[in-house]
């Protein structure tokens, strides 16, 4: 068995090489609306997460425990690992490092929703908002980076010695990204690309103020009752989610909007209908994606890393 560390999953997989992966999952005919529903066990110092899959000769667990204390230690707030299972035997073929496939495979989805949402119109360097300051920030920098030009990007945070922190991350990393900078939520008004990656309950800014050919990511929540945007994104946006179950069951950026009325369910369009064409979004508006985190999506880029790992 192929014990795989962060610093392995650094060294073989790329971002763009995850986003391939999983756009071509979806191109071969994966159905994220059959992926086992993530299960939830309550725990004395928080919660543990179970999240399966399968896919043709691979299958996978994801199992991460959530410890609210953990950051005022110093500690991630996720942690986990991944186990992947291959062949018609389903031996045990690697277990991967969880929260470096979780902080690979989040921003990845991203940017394949961001690839396939930038309407054709759009030309040139792109601008860049990000909400938050954690490890899926970052990713996120680096993720639309992948798959957009990116003119400059504007953090912004609670913390502005964490928004600090973060730029100077960025310009050090060497993406190709010409600014990055602190801001404020009004900063979405002129962005092209608006990633929400924070464990906000509330809407982080006023979606009015998104411009009409804006491509909004919101993946930082995954409970009914959390939101990142609010009611007048939705109304505006065409609405693209994972798969309909999910984000009916867990995206409070969805689930609140249609209880009260301000959003029918039949608006939603699944990913994997845009990626392959049997879904043609409007020309004009705003584009949201939500995202919550499906196992599908661990288990293809897990899989990816150990291919690239033992040549297979």
């Amino acid at each position: 068995m192929t014990l795989v560390s962060a610093a392995d999953v650094a060294a073989t997989t790329s971002v763009r090489d995850a986003v391939d992966a999983l756009e071509a999952a979806l191109r071969g005919g994966l159905d994220p609306e059959r992926d086992a529903p993530r299960s939830r066990l309550t725990t004395a110092a928080g919660e543990l997460l179970i999240m399966p899959s399968t896919l043709g000769a691979f299958a996978g667990v994801k199992l991460l425990s959530s410890t609210p204390e953990n950051p005022a230690r110093g500690l991630p707030l996720i942690q986990g690992a991944y186990l992947l299972f291959e062949g018609e035997d389903q031996r045990p073929a690697a277990v991967v490092d969880g929260i470096a496939l979780t902080n690979l495979r989040t921003p990845a989805t991203s940017a394949l929703a961001v690839r396939h949402l930038t309407p054709d119109t759009a030309t040139g360097p792109a601008r860049l908002t990000v909400f938050g300051t954690g490890p899926q920030a970052r990713g996120h920098v680096a993720a639309m980076a992948a798959v957009r030009e990116i003119a400059e990007v504007t953090l912004v945070g609670r913390s502005r010695r964490r928004v600090d922190a973060l730029a100077a991350e960025v310009a050090a990393a060497g993406l190709p990204v010409r600014t990055a900078a602190p801001g404020d939520p009004d900063a979405v008004a002129h962005a092209d690309i608006v990633c929400c990656c924070t464990s906000a309950t509330t809407p982080l800014f006023d979606g009015a103020l998104i411009k009409d050919d804006a491509v909004v990511v919101a993946m930082g929540s995954h409970f009914p009752d959390a939101r990142e945007t609010d009611d007048a994104l939705v109304a505006r946006a065409a609405v693209v989610v994972e798969s309909r179950a999910s984000t009916l069951r867990e995206a409070g950026d969805i689930v609140i909007p249609v209880a009260t009325g301000g959003l029918t369910p039949d608006r939603l369009v699944t990913l994997a209908d845009v990626v392959t064409g049997r879904a043609h979004l409007p020309g004009q508006g705003p584009r949201l994606f939500k995202g919550t985190g499906m196992p599908w999506q661990d288990l293809v880029v897990a899989a990816e890393i150990f291919r690239r790992m033992t040549g297979r």
